[in-house]
């Protein structure tokens, strides 16, 4: 399995993001995506995640300003991000589940947000 993400970069504070991964190779249903955090000296969290069936779950620190969604079509799972402070500063891994509870990790993407 095999997950590629992209979208990541040097914003200024205030400003928005879009990141994208697409998910290719899994033989078995996919059942949650999501996207995780690390920030350098901290430990990795959740961001947000989302299941097949269509249901959001964000961490409290990016609710009402991220927004995960995804494409069933292409596996893939999108994260805007507006409103960014440097909070938001880390290394973004998105995250699939699939329906034997396999989970995968995807490389990472930085995310820079200056002030």
């Amino acid at each position: 399995v095999q997950l590629q993400a992209s979208g990541g970069g040097l914003v200024q504070a205030g400003g928005s993001l879009r990141l994208s991964c697409a998910a290719s190779g899994s033989r078995f249903r996919i059942t949650l995506m999501g996207w995780y955090r690390q920030a350098p000296g901290k430990q990795r969290e959740v961001v947000a995640t989302i299941t097949l069936g269509g249901s959001t779950n964000y961490a409290d620190s990016v609710k009402g300003r991220f927004t995960i969604s995804k494409d069933n079509g292409k596996s893939t799972v999108f994260l805007q991000m507006n409103s960014l402070t440097p909070e938001d500063t880390a290394v973004y891994y998105c995250v699939i589940d699939t329906r034997i509870a396999e989970r995968y990790w995807g490389q990472g993407t930085l995310v820079t947000v200056s002030s």
